[in-house]
């Protein structure tokens, strides 16, 4: 069972030590969620991908849009998942196949056996947590 009680300090190691990371279930609505996160993780310079098959082409903030994960040419440190808990498995299992450093799945977003699998192929796993609040309340604006 993956122990949710993380440690202050093992999260501003993953914030401080990620550069790029793939937002899995990027909207182009503004009122989502994600399109929000977005925003926030570009403002803190981070190299962000926006996935998500429905909108594959499109743009958000100015970013292309890519279908999977594995359409993603650069390396990928974080995969931010914004999907359903029954559907955050795949996300995790594609995140492993790419080699991503960590998944992060979002508030709400709970999976023991992914975060389990991507433990055994040595990502770092939260889950239940948004980088948008962890990066002001441990970093600071």
């Amino acid at each position: 069972m993956h122990d949710m009680n993380y440690a202050d300090q093992h999260l501003i190691s993953i914030l401080q030590t990620t550069r790029s990371i793939a937002v899995v279930g990027a909207s182009i609505k503004p009122s989502r969620a994600s399109y929000r996160v977005i925003r926030f993780l570009l403002d803190k310079d981070y190299h962000v991908i926006p996935v998500n098959p429905s909108y594959a082409g499109q743009t958000v903030h100015e970013l292309p849009i890519v279908a999977r994960l594995a359409d993603i040419q650069d390396k990928v440190d974080m995969v931010d998942v914004f999907r359903r808990s029954e559907d955050a498995g795949t996300v995790v299992d594609d995140a492993i196949a790419i080699d991503a450093k960590t998944v992060w799945l979002q508030l709400d977003i709970i999976d023991q056996n992914a975060a389990a699998r991507a433990e055994k192929a040595g990502l770092k796993v939260v889950m239940d947590r948004c980088p948008a609040i962890e990066y002001p309340r441990l970093i600071g604006e």
